[in-house]
């Protein structure tokens, strides 16, 4: 039997009084000085931290990265110097939109974030489950979000919002499409793919830049729900998905990702046929085949979810020496907007919490500020250089410049092809789904377009039946008629 342990204040005190406050006799006034009283309640009132404004209602698991295929020649990064090599791995998976309350089956975008412990640092890979996304300058960022929340007059999830917005933005067509898709409501996390979705680098030993797609594609094999399984589990079991991964772990049947890349050369992206940094728009594997890197398998749960999983703290800019960053628009901003999230959140020191603290020393001069736990650097200097703590920067840790094809700052300097919504977006309705897949991404449209309403119904309603036909004239067809609207094609 275990020995006992004494109940105790926060300060370590001793306590037993734990149910009843100290009073003026049995029926009196409860006394100010009853300090533990005070310390539960103030404790309890703020036992809540923030709410991930996007990502909120979300699942994770601990496991380990496994390399299996050398790629050496093309990163430096240590992770990947031989075939066997191991890491720590923490996922998180979420949907996009929903509050932390929401049900995890709702049709939405599911995201994908893998943080590596690596012995260089954390490596954060931060994605979704589909390849693409809805925009791709973070400018458009808040105002998405704000379309997929709730309607600040009703306060109520509105279709409306999100098929303004959309038919407003062509460039959404492509992730509209597989979002529509049963892609859309996929079988708890375990079943599904994910991808870092924008273009990262690798640098070499030689300092040599390749432009990278990162993937990860699920070994339990693709599964996804019909819209209605999907609703019925809405109102069923609202967290399916947690208790998906839960239970698989715990009877030791431990999911696995194969990660995968793509890789494309500066000179090759020179002659890309799109910009190859749009997260809108996809690598063609034919072009810019899958090579293998490694498998990654979940096997442990956190013992405590709060401690590891709403305190976990991903960002993009988290890379590791050879593994560099690229233009993608989208990926620029999301390098400020999530650490400066994190800091908000959690507090300035975020990576100091467990879950988030890298397994190699860290050293700099970053000092003070909420929740500093780590000593705060002790008696040793709070600027660089200095003579005394003998912390010094080396070269080799410099990463080769990033070579620019422009030297003209322009808020609205575009590729000729930039504009292309729809080559891509009709390929994978056209080539990619089968009949029954594209039948049911017509009936989700339609079920989702009937929500729209107001005195901008049928403006909206045409406008989004006039992209849809740019890429595929029997999408549009179908989707018309299905809303019962004349069609005018």
């Amino acid at each position: 039997m275990k020995d006992k342990k004494k109940l105790t204040t926060a300060s370590g005190k001793p306590y037993f009084e734990n149910e009843d406050s100290m009073s003026v006799g049995p029926r009196g006034p409860v006394l100010l000085q009853d300090f533990y009283l005070h310390e539960k309640l103030a404790h309890f009132n703020r036992e809540r931290i923030p709410e991930r404004v996007v990502h909120a209602k979300g699942s994770g698991a601990f496991g380990k990265f496994t390399v299996t295929s050398d790629i050496s020649k093309y990163t430096k990064a240590e992770l990947f110097s031989k075939v066997g090599n191991e890491c720590r791995v923490l996922v998180r998976f979420s949907t996009v939109g929903g509050e932390k309350g929401s049900a995890d089956t709702e049709r939405d975008p599911r995201g994908f974030a893998v943080k590596f412990y690596t012995d260089e640092g954390n490596w954060d890979l931060v994605g979704n489950n589909t390849p693409v996304f809805f925009i791709k300058d973070a400018k458009k960022f808040p105002d998405f979000i704000h379309t997929q929340k709730r309607d600040p007059m009703t306060n109520l999830k509105s279709p409306t919002m999100m098929w303004d917005f959309w038919s407003l933005n062509p460039e959404s067509l492509h992730q509209v499409m597989i979002l529509f898709s049963d892609r859309g409501t996929p079988d708890g996390y375990r079943h599904m793919n994910g991808y870092g979705s924008h273009t990262f680098s690798l640098i070499n030993r030689d300092n040599e830049r390749i432009w990278v797609k990162f993937h990860f594609k699920t070994l339990q094999g693709n599964k996804t729900f019909t819209d209605m399984e999907a609703k019925l589990l809405k109102g069923t079991d609202p967290d399916y998905s947690q208790r998906d991964l839960v239970d698989a772990i715990s009877k030791g049947d431990f999911p696995k990702w194969a990660l995968k890349i793509q890789l494309m050369t500066s000179e090759q992206a020179r002659g890309f046929k799109w910009n190859p940094f749009d997260v809108t728009k996809v690598w063609p594997h034919a072009d810019f085949p899958m090579l293998d890197v490694g498998v990654l398998k979940l096997n442990e749960m956190p013992d405590n979810y709060f401690a590891s999983i709403e305190q976990a703290a991903f960002a993009p800019s988290n890379v590791i020496n050879g593994i560099g960053l690229s233009p993608d628009k989208m990926l620029q901003g999301r390098i400020l907007a999530y650490p400066d999230a994190h800091r908000y959140r959690l507090g300035a020191n975020y990576e100091q919490i467990p879950v988030n603290r890298p397994i190699n020393e860290v050293h700099h001069h970053q000092r003070d500020g909420m929740m500093s736990v780590d000593g705060n650097g002790g008696d040793s200097p709070n600027y660089f250089p200095n003579s005394f703590d003998n912390i010094e920067t080396d070269y080799s840790d410099k990463e080769p410049a990033m070579k620019l094809d422009s030297a003209v700052a322009d808020v609205y300097d575009r590729n000729m092809n930039d504009n292309d919504y729809y080559t891509q977006p009709g390929d994978l309705f056209r080539k990619v789904m089968n009949d029954s897949q594209r039948n049911n991404t017509v009936n989700n449209i339609v079920v989702s377009m009937s929500g729209i309403s107001g005195p901008k119904r049928d403006e909206i309603i045409q406008r989004q039946l006039d992209i849809f036909f740019m890429a595929d004239k029997e999408l549009a067809l179908a989707v018309a008629k299905g809303l019962n609207v004349k069609a005018k094609y």
